[in-house]
């Protein structure tokens, strides 16, 4: 998919942490974007294509999709609106109705309304707990241990069936953790405080959960834009899954690093081990086909707190 102005894409939670980054990386390339997300718009909402569209809409809700795929012709469509983890473990049925009914719904009118690929942003949670040693790669099995990563890979199996079987192209991202400023998370506040707090002058506390020996993947949100944007935007892919490219960082050297930026701030480290996620990871097969580099979490800290 070339940029082309006469071109529309749609990005699914579009008011969230990567999907602000997406819907920016979007129209500075020249795309018409359309951002749809359940959560409530400001009164000022635009909508012009000068400075791009916003929908409220429910991806549960079949009819209601309908009918904006019949107002709206969508070109190619970046994936992004679910239940996160901590919610969808504590309810269940509705990252069910969510995370798996409405991306069906979505790859359903993607079907019907011609749209050429669909890119969706899935987890490193579908593969579940491996060896600390083990490097995992898009060849190992699959075996989440959460509703979360469980809804991931079924939706990753239907969208499979539907490029198979239809002229939709589905690919997925498997994503690694999220970190930058502006996350608004209340689960794991750390993703953004460690970028936020950076310039404090005050003495904080930002607490990581996990014990320091542990390794994390780690990957920074605008990496991750730049990830799905090149997906939605290559003339021809060659896989229907992907790797996100991640660094893997000892906790410890985390909190070494985000200390020294700023001795007010203290990094408390928890007990919990990882689970239900990969430590390391492969994702040759991304950066050999994009020619994509992360950047490394340090200097992105080290950028912050100029």
């Amino acid at each position: 998919m070339d940029a082309d102005q006469n071109k529309t894409v749609l990005v699914t939670g579009g008011r969230g942490f990567i999907g602000r980054e997406v819907t920016k990386l979007l129209q500075r390339a020249g795309y018409a974007v359309i951002s749809l997300d359940a959560a409530a718009l400001p009164s000022k909402a635009a909508h012009d294509r000068e400075s791009g569209q916003e929908i409220a809409c429910d991806i549960r809700d079949a009819d209601q999709l309908q009918r904006f795929f019949e107002e709206e012709r969508i070109s190619g469509i970046v994936h992004l609106a679910a239940i996160l983890p901590t919610v969808a473990q504590r309810e269940p049925l509705l990252a069910t109705q969510i995370n798996v009914g409405g991306s069906i719904h979505l790859l359903e009118m993607a079907t019907k309304f011609g749209v050429r690929r669909l890119v969706f942003g899935s987890s490193l949670s579908v593969y579940g707990t491996w060896a600390a040693d083990h490097v995992v790669s898009e060849a190992d099995r699959a075996s989440p241990e959460d509703v979360y990563g469980a809804a991931k890979l079924y939706v990753e199996r239907v969208g499979e069936t539907h490029r198979d079987r239809h002229s939709l192209e589905f690919v997925s991202l498997r994503i690694g953790r999220v970190v930058g400023a502006g996350a608004q998370s209340a689960t794991s506040a750390w993703r953004s405080q460690i970028f936020e707090l950076l310039g404090t002058d005050q003495a904080v506390e930002i607490a990581v959960p996990y014990v320091g020996t542990e390794r994390i993947l780690l990957v920074h949100v605008d990496d991750v834009a730049k990830m799905l944007v090149a997906l939605l935007r290559a003339a021809h892919l060659e896989h229907a899954i992907y790797n996100a490219p991640c660094e893997s960082m000892v906790v410890a050297d985390l909190k070494r690093d985000v200390e020294a930026l700023n001795r007010n701030i203290h990094v408390k480290l928890g007990e919990e081990n990882v689970s239900g996620n990969p430590r390391l990871l492969d994702s040759d097969r991304f950066q050999r086909e994009f020619g994509f580099q992360v950047s490394s979490i340090v200097e992105r800290l080290k950028g912050a707190a100029k």
